[in-house]
Protein backbone atom coordinates (compact mmCIF):
# COMPACT_ATOMS: atom_id res chain seq x y z
CA UNK A 1 0.00 0.00 0.00
CA UNK A 2 1.73 3.41 -0.90
CA UNK A 3 0.42 6.39 0.80
CA UNK A 4 3.52 9.34 0.51
CA UNK A 5 2.97 12.40 2.74
CA UNK A 6 4.65 15.62 1.64
CA UNK A 7 4.73 17.83 4.88
CA UNK A 8 5.74 21.94 4.94
CA UNK A 9 5.84 24.31 7.76
CA UNK A 10 6.16 23.68 11.80
CA UNK A 11 6.23 20.55 14.02
CA UNK A 12 2.95 20.49 14.70
CA UNK A 13 2.38 19.80 10.50
CA UNK A 14 5.30 16.94 11.22
CA UNK A 15 3.06 15.42 14.01
CA UNK A 16 -0.42 15.53 12.14
CA UNK A 17 1.43 14.09 8.83
CA UNK A 18 2.25 10.83 11.00
CA UNK A 19 -1.63 11.00 12.24
CA UNK A 20 -2.63 10.85 8.66
CA UNK A 21 -0.94 8.51 7.90
CA UNK A 22 -2.28 6.19 10.34
CA UNK A 23 -5.40 7.32 9.62
CA UNK A 24 -5.01 7.13 5.60
CA UNK A 25 -3.81 3.39 6.30
CA UNK A 26 -6.70 2.30 8.53
CA UNK A 27 -9.13 3.89 5.65
CA UNK A 28 -7.41 1.09 3.08
CA UNK A 29 -6.30 4.52 1.06
CA UNK A 30 -3.69 3.07 -1.67
CA UNK A 31 -1.95 5.09 -4.12
CA UNK A 32 -1.80 8.53 -3.23
CA UNK A 33 0.38 11.55 -2.23
CA UNK A 34 -1.23 13.98 0.52
CA UNK A 35 0.51 17.37 0.93
CA UNK A 36 0.28 19.00 4.52
CA UNK A 37 0.58 22.54 3.80
CA UNK A 38 1.58 25.64 5.70
CA UNK A 39 0.30 29.35 4.94
CA UNK A 40 2.73 31.09 7.23
CA UNK A 41 4.21 33.41 4.86
CA UNK A 42 3.30 33.72 1.21
CA UNK A 43 6.62 31.89 0.34
CA UNK A 44 5.24 28.91 2.43
CA UNK A 45 2.09 29.52 0.53
CA UNK A 46 4.05 29.25 -3.25
CA UNK A 47 6.23 26.54 -2.26
CA UNK A 48 2.97 24.18 -1.24
CA UNK A 49 1.76 24.90 -4.64
CA UNK A 50 4.85 24.00 -6.42
CA UNK A 51 5.74 20.76 -4.13
CA UNK A 52 2.07 19.57 -5.55
CA UNK A 53 2.41 20.17 -9.15
CA UNK A 54 5.82 18.58 -8.51
CA UNK A 55 4.45 15.40 -7.09
CA UNK A 56 1.54 15.03 -9.90
CA UNK A 57 4.57 14.98 -12.44
CA UNK A 58 6.04 12.45 -10.24
CA UNK A 59 3.32 10.42 -9.84
CA UNK A 60 0.75 10.85 -12.73
CA UNK A 61 -1.87 7.60 -11.86
CA UNK A 62 -1.80 8.47 -7.74
CA UNK A 63 -4.38 10.59 -6.02
CA UNK A 64 -3.07 13.87 -4.96
CA UNK A 65 -5.01 15.16 -1.31
CA UNK A 66 -4.28 18.57 -0.15
CA UNK A 67 -4.26 19.93 3.27
CA UNK A 68 -3.08 22.18 6.06
CA UNK A 69 -3.35 25.62 6.79
CA UNK A 70 -2.67 27.24 3.63
CA UNK A 71 -5.79 25.23 2.42
CA UNK A 72 -7.48 25.88 5.57
CA UNK A 73 -7.49 29.54 4.91
CA UNK A 74 -8.14 29.41 0.92
CA UNK A 75 -9.74 26.54 -0.38
CA UNK A 76 -10.81 27.77 -3.42
CA UNK A 77 -7.18 28.35 -4.66
CA UNK A 78 -5.96 24.68 -3.85
CA UNK A 79 -9.04 23.28 -5.24
CA UNK A 80 -8.59 25.29 -8.65
CA UNK A 81 -5.84 23.74 -9.12
CA UNK A 82 -6.08 20.62 -11.76
CA UNK A 83 -3.43 18.35 -10.16
CA UNK A 84 -5.55 18.06 -7.19
CA UNK A 85 -8.11 15.67 -6.28
CA UNK A 86 -9.14 16.17 -2.85
CA UNK A 87 -9.17 19.57 -0.70
CA UNK A 88 -9.19 18.80 2.93
CA UNK A 89 -9.31 20.90 5.67
CA UNK A 90 -7.40 21.16 9.32
CA UNK A 91 -10.15 19.12 11.27
CA UNK A 92 -11.21 16.65 8.52
CA UNK A 93 -7.38 15.49 7.49
CA UNK A 94 -6.80 13.70 11.21
CA UNK A 95 -10.37 11.62 10.48
CA UNK A 96 -10.15 7.90 8.78
CA UNK A 97 -13.35 8.54 7.22
CA UNK A 98 -11.70 11.83 5.01
CA UNK A 99 -9.45 8.89 3.63
CA UNK A 100 -12.22 6.26 2.41
CA UNK A 101 -12.86 5.68 -1.16
CA UNK A 102 -16.53 6.37 -0.64
CA UNK A 103 -15.44 10.01 0.64
CA UNK A 104 -12.93 10.82 -2.04
CA UNK A 105 -15.56 11.63 -4.46
CA UNK A 106 -16.40 14.70 -2.46
CA UNK A 107 -13.59 16.74 -3.86
CA UNK A 108 -13.27 19.66 -1.00
CA UNK A 109 -14.02 18.74 2.87
CA UNK A 110 -13.05 22.19 4.25
CA UNK A 111 -15.42 22.81 7.68
CA UNK A 112 -15.50 26.45 9.72
CA UNK A 113 -12.17 26.02 11.87
CA UNK A 114 -13.53 28.50 14.24
CA UNK A 115 -16.47 26.04 15.80
CA UNK A 116 -13.83 23.57 16.59
CA UNK A 117 -14.16 23.31 20.53
CA UNK A 118 -11.13 19.87 21.13
CA UNK A 119 -8.90 18.54 20.40
CA UNK A 120 -8.83 15.12 20.16
CA UNK A 121 -6.48 12.67 21.61
CA UNK A 122 -4.70 11.92 17.63
CA UNK A 123 -2.32 9.61 19.37
CA UNK A 124 0.38 7.90 17.17
CA UNK A 125 2.62 5.06 17.59
CA UNK A 126 5.74 6.59 16.92
CA UNK A 127 7.92 8.01 13.83
CA UNK A 128 10.27 4.92 12.82
CA UNK A 129 14.06 6.04 11.95
CA UNK A 130 13.63 9.01 13.75
CA UNK A 131 15.58 9.70 17.43
CA UNK A 132 12.90 12.08 18.69
CA UNK A 133 9.16 12.32 18.40
CA UNK A 134 6.55 15.25 18.33
CA UNK A 135 3.79 14.87 20.93
CA UNK A 136 0.98 17.89 20.50
CA UNK A 137 -0.17 18.88 23.83
CA UNK A 138 -2.67 21.97 22.39
CA UNK A 139 -3.81 23.67 18.82
CA UNK A 140 -5.09 26.58 17.27
CA UNK A 141 -4.70 30.30 18.93
CA UNK A 142 -7.21 32.31 20.60
CA UNK A 143 -4.45 35.73 20.12
CA UNK A 144 -4.21 38.03 16.85
CA UNK A 145 -1.26 39.22 16.14
CA UNK A 146 -1.46 41.61 13.27
CA UNK A 147 0.71 40.09 10.58
CA UNK A 148 -0.72 36.09 11.69
CA UNK A 149 -3.05 34.08 9.90
CA UNK A 150 -2.77 31.14 11.44
CA UNK A 151 -5.93 31.21 13.94
CA UNK A 152 -7.83 31.29 11.01
CA UNK A 153 -6.32 28.29 9.76
CA UNK A 154 -6.03 26.35 13.05
CA UNK A 155 -9.00 27.89 15.09
CA UNK A 156 -8.95 28.37 18.67
CA UNK A 157 -6.80 27.52 21.20
CA UNK A 158 -7.89 24.25 22.52
CA UNK A 159 -5.58 21.43 24.93
CA UNK A 160 -5.19 17.72 24.96
CA UNK A 161 -5.68 16.41 28.33
CA UNK A 162 -2.12 15.79 30.50
CA UNK A 163 -3.69 12.33 30.97
CA UNK A 164 -3.85 11.53 27.33
CA UNK A 165 -0.35 13.42 26.69
CA UNK A 166 1.42 11.30 29.68
CA UNK A 167 -0.23 8.05 28.69
CA UNK A 168 1.32 8.92 25.04
CA UNK A 169 4.99 9.59 25.95
CA UNK A 170 4.71 6.70 27.98
CA UNK A 171 3.90 4.88 24.98
CA UNK A 172 6.51 6.37 22.47
CA UNK A 173 8.99 6.28 25.59
CA UNK A 174 8.64 2.17 25.56
CA UNK A 175 8.93 1.79 21.88
CA UNK A 176 12.40 3.50 22.18
CA UNK A 177 12.29 6.45 21.65
CA UNK A 178 14.78 8.81 23.22
CA UNK A 179 13.74 12.64 23.32
CA UNK A 180 9.81 14.13 22.96
CA UNK A 181 9.31 17.26 21.91
CA UNK A 182 6.27 18.66 23.45
CA UNK A 183 4.39 20.75 20.29
CA UNK A 184 1.49 22.91 19.28
CA UNK A 185 0.90 26.33 17.95
CA UNK A 186 0.94 27.91 21.34
CA UNK A 187 2.06 25.83 23.66
CA UNK A 188 2.48 28.30 26.34
CA UNK A 189 -1.60 28.84 26.40
CA UNK A 190 -1.62 25.21 26.99
CA UNK A 191 -4.56 24.28 29.92
CA UNK A 192 -6.57 27.77 29.75
CA UNK A 193 -9.85 25.92 28.21
CA UNK A 194 -9.08 22.42 30.50
CA UNK A 195 -10.88 22.09 33.81
CA UNK A 196 -8.44 24.06 36.90
CA UNK A 197 -6.39 25.71 34.02
CA UNK A 198 -2.94 24.17 34.31
CA UNK A 199 -0.59 25.44 33.22
CA UNK A 200 2.25 24.38 30.92
CA UNK A 201 4.70 23.73 33.49
CA UNK A 202 2.33 21.32 35.48
CA UNK A 203 2.01 19.32 32.23
CA UNK A 204 5.55 19.53 32.36
CA UNK A 205 6.32 18.21 35.63
CA UNK A 206 3.89 15.63 35.53
CA UNK A 207 5.01 14.30 32.45
CA UNK A 208 8.51 14.17 34.20
CA UNK A 209 7.32 12.31 37.06
CA UNK A 210 5.11 9.81 35.82
CA UNK A 211 7.20 9.18 33.26
CA UNK A 212 10.63 8.57 35.12
CA UNK A 213 12.51 6.20 32.00
CA UNK A 214 12.48 9.56 29.67
CA UNK A 215 15.47 11.06 29.12
CA UNK A 216 14.83 13.91 27.11
CA UNK A 217 12.16 16.50 26.97
CA UNK A 218 12.09 19.73 24.45
CA UNK A 219 9.85 22.08 24.36
CA UNK A 220 8.39 23.84 21.12
CA UNK A 221 7.95 27.66 20.36
CA UNK A 222 7.22 29.53 23.60
CA UNK A 223 5.43 33.10 24.44
CA UNK A 224 7.37 34.75 26.84
CA UNK A 225 4.70 36.82 28.43
CA UNK A 226 2.68 33.16 29.03
CA UNK A 227 5.46 31.33 30.50
CA UNK A 228 4.56 30.36 33.86
CA UNK A 229 7.04 29.67 37.21
CA UNK A 230 7.16 26.36 37.42
CA UNK A 231 7.76 25.83 33.65
CA UNK A 232 10.70 28.28 34.53
CA UNK A 233 11.92 26.59 37.48
CA UNK A 234 11.70 23.05 35.58
CA UNK A 235 13.63 24.70 32.77
CA UNK A 236 16.15 25.81 35.46
CA UNK A 237 16.63 22.72 37.88
CA UNK A 238 15.57 19.40 35.43
CA UNK A 239 18.56 17.93 33.89
CA UNK A 240 15.81 16.62 31.51
CA UNK A 241 14.27 19.60 30.62
CA UNK A 242 16.60 20.54 27.27
CA UNK A 243 19.08 23.52 27.56
CA UNK A 244 17.27 24.96 24.82
CA UNK A 245 14.46 27.45 24.37
CA UNK A 246 13.04 28.61 21.05
CA UNK A 247 10.85 32.01 21.89
CA UNK A 248 8.61 33.57 19.42
CA UNK A 249 10.41 36.84 20.07
CA UNK A 250 9.09 38.65 16.21
CA UNK A 251 11.14 42.12 16.61
CA UNK A 252 13.41 43.75 18.97
CA UNK A 253 11.53 47.34 19.19
CA UNK A 254 8.69 48.08 21.49
CA UNK A 255 6.72 50.28 18.63
CA UNK A 256 6.52 47.62 16.22
CA UNK A 257 6.18 44.83 19.52
CA UNK A 258 2.63 47.05 19.88
CA UNK A 259 2.17 47.23 15.82
CA UNK A 260 2.46 43.39 15.94
CA UNK A 261 -0.38 43.25 18.52
CA UNK A 262 2.54 41.33 20.73
CA UNK A 263 1.92 41.02 24.40
CA UNK A 264 5.82 40.90 25.70
CA UNK A 265 8.13 43.99 25.76
CA UNK A 266 11.96 44.26 24.47
CA UNK A 267 12.98 44.35 28.57
CA UNK A 268 10.50 41.43 29.14
CA UNK A 269 12.48 39.11 26.70
CA UNK A 270 15.86 40.30 27.76
CA UNK A 271 14.76 39.87 31.80
CA UNK A 272 13.32 36.33 30.69
CA UNK A 273 16.55 35.17 28.94
CA UNK A 274 18.96 36.92 31.70
CA UNK A 275 17.18 34.94 34.60
CA UNK A 276 17.39 31.90 33.09
CA UNK A 277 21.07 32.41 31.78
CA UNK A 278 21.89 33.32 35.68
CA UNK A 279 20.21 29.90 36.78
CA UNK A 280 21.43 27.49 33.93
CA UNK A 281 24.53 28.66 32.26
CA UNK A 282 24.46 26.13 29.75
CA UNK A 283 20.83 27.20 28.79
CA UNK A 284 20.90 28.48 24.87
CA UNK A 285 17.61 30.38 23.12
CA UNK A 286 16.60 30.75 19.23
CA UNK A 287 13.82 33.40 18.64
CA UNK A 288 11.30 33.55 15.67
CA UNK A 289 12.33 36.93 14.10
CA UNK A 290 10.32 39.13 11.31
CA UNK A 291 12.52 41.07 9.06
CA UNK A 292 10.95 44.43 7.56
CA UNK A 293 7.21 44.75 9.42
CA UNK A 294 5.24 47.77 8.19
CA UNK A 295 6.63 50.83 9.29
CA UNK A 296 9.83 49.39 11.07
CA UNK A 297 12.54 51.88 10.26
CA UNK A 298 16.10 51.80 9.75
CA UNK A 299 16.35 52.69 13.61
CA UNK A 300 13.95 50.40 14.48
CA UNK A 301 15.25 47.30 12.96
CA UNK A 302 19.02 48.43 14.13
CA UNK A 303 16.79 47.63 17.46
CA UNK A 304 15.94 44.08 16.66
CA UNK A 305 19.77 42.99 15.59
CA UNK A 306 20.66 44.53 18.82
CA UNK A 307 18.18 42.40 20.53
CA UNK A 308 20.08 39.81 19.14
CA UNK A 309 23.12 40.24 20.90
CA UNK A 310 21.19 41.72 24.18
CA UNK A 311 18.82 38.41 24.49
CA UNK A 312 21.81 36.29 23.81
CA UNK A 313 20.42 34.44 20.92
CA UNK A 314 21.99 31.36 19.02
CA UNK A 315 19.59 30.17 16.67
CA UNK A 316 17.74 32.02 14.58
CA UNK A 317 14.63 31.41 12.85
CA UNK A 318 14.38 34.58 10.37
CA UNK A 319 10.83 35.66 8.53
CA UNK A 320 11.13 38.35 5.43
CA UNK A 321 7.60 40.25 6.41
CA UNK A 322 4.52 38.75 4.16
CA UNK A 323 1.59 40.31 4.08
CA UNK A 324 -1.69 37.86 4.32
CA UNK A 325 -4.52 38.74 2.91
CA UNK A 326 -6.72 39.40 5.82
CA UNK A 327 -4.65 40.35 8.44
CA UNK A 328 -4.24 44.22 9.83
CA UNK A 329 -1.08 44.04 9.04
CA UNK A 330 -1.61 43.50 4.92
CA UNK A 331 -3.20 47.30 5.46
CA UNK A 332 -0.55 48.92 6.81
CA UNK A 333 2.07 50.47 5.15
CA UNK A 334 4.96 48.13 3.58
CA UNK A 335 8.02 48.49 3.20
CA UNK A 336 9.90 47.86 -0.12
CA UNK A 337 11.09 43.84 -1.35
CA UNK A 338 14.69 44.65 -1.38
CA UNK A 339 14.65 46.67 2.26
CA UNK A 340 12.58 43.50 3.53
CA UNK A 341 15.19 40.81 1.45
CA UNK A 342 18.44 43.00 2.71
CA UNK A 343 17.32 42.85 6.46
CA UNK A 344 16.60 39.38 6.44
CA UNK A 345 19.81 38.34 5.33
CA UNK A 346 21.42 40.87 7.93
CA UNK A 347 19.53 38.71 10.74
CA UNK A 348 20.45 35.95 9.24
CA UNK A 349 24.23 36.19 9.18
CA UNK A 350 24.02 37.24 12.72
CA UNK A 351 22.22 34.06 13.56
CA UNK A 352 25.26 32.73 11.92
CA UNK A 353 27.55 34.28 13.52
CA UNK A 354 26.19 33.49 16.77
CA UNK A 355 25.68 29.59 15.98
CA UNK A 356 29.49 29.55 15.28
CA UNK A 357 30.44 31.44 18.11
CA UNK A 358 27.90 28.38 20.26
CA UNK A 359 29.54 25.64 18.81
CA UNK A 360 33.49 27.12 19.09
CA UNK A 361 32.45 27.11 22.62
CA UNK A 362 31.64 23.38 22.86
CA UNK A 363 35.69 22.50 21.89
CA UNK A 364 37.08 20.49 23.99
CA UNK A 365 34.06 19.70 25.90
CA UNK A 366 32.20 16.29 26.38
CA UNK A 367 28.60 16.25 26.20
CA UNK A 368 26.01 14.02 25.59
CA UNK A 369 24.38 13.63 21.66
CA UNK A 370 21.54 11.96 20.84
CA UNK A 371 22.04 10.41 17.32
CA UNK A 372 19.92 11.29 14.75
CA UNK A 373 21.36 9.35 11.73
CA UNK A 374 24.84 7.81 10.57
CA UNK A 375 27.41 10.60 11.90
CA UNK A 376 24.76 13.39 12.32
CA UNK A 377 23.60 13.92 16.54
CA UNK A 378 22.24 16.50 18.56
CA UNK A 379 23.62 18.54 21.71
CA UNK A 380 21.20 19.34 24.60
CA UNK A 381 21.35 22.35 23.17
CA UNK A 382 20.52 21.34 20.00
CA UNK A 383 23.50 22.19 18.27
CA UNK A 384 24.19 20.06 15.03
CA UNK A 385 27.40 17.97 15.79
CA UNK A 386 29.12 15.61 12.83
CA UNK A 387 30.39 12.27 14.54
CA UNK A 388 33.85 10.57 13.50
CA UNK A 389 31.76 7.37 12.52
CA UNK A 390 28.47 6.29 12.22
CA UNK A 391 26.92 5.38 15.09
CA UNK A 392 22.80 3.76 15.57
CA UNK A 393 20.01 6.24 15.33
CA UNK A 394 18.17 7.02 18.59
CA UNK A 395 21.69 6.05 21.08
CA UNK A 396 22.61 8.49 23.45
CA UNK A 397 26.56 8.52 23.07
CA UNK A 398 29.06 10.51 25.27
CA UNK A 399 31.31 12.38 22.64
CA UNK A 400 34.22 15.07 22.54
CA UNK A 401 33.97 17.54 20.55
CA UNK A 402 37.40 18.20 19.13
CA UNK A 403 36.51 21.03 16.10
CA UNK A 404 33.95 23.42 14.56
CA UNK A 405 32.86 25.93 12.10
CA UNK A 406 30.14 27.66 11.29
CA UNK A 407 27.31 25.04 10.83
CA UNK A 408 28.82 22.14 12.69
CA UNK A 409 30.71 20.38 15.68
CA UNK A 410 32.88 18.10 15.19
CA UNK A 411 33.29 15.34 17.66
CA UNK A 412 34.64 11.32 18.08
CA UNK A 413 32.61 9.03 20.59
CA UNK A 414 34.20 8.68 24.03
Amino acid sequence: MSIDIITLGCRLNTYESEVMRAKALEAGLDNAVIVNTCAVTSEAVRQARQSIRRARKDNPDARIIVTGCAVQTDPEAFAGMPEVDKVLGNADKLQAASYRLETLSERVVVNDIMSVKETASHLVAGFDGRARAFVQIQNGCDHRCTFCIIPYGRGPSRSVPAGSVVEDVKRLVGQGVREIVLTGVDITSYGADLPGTPKLGRLMDQILRLVPDLPRLRLSSLDVAECDEQLVSLAISDPRVMPHLHLSLQAGHDMILKRMKRRHTTAQAVAFCDRLRAARPDIVFGADLIAGFPTETDDMFASTLQHVKDCGLTYLHVFPFSAREKTPAARMPQLQGTIIKARAAQLREAGAQALSAHLESLTGTEIELLVEQDCLARSPTYAPVKLSRAEPAGALIRARVKSADRQFAYAEAA
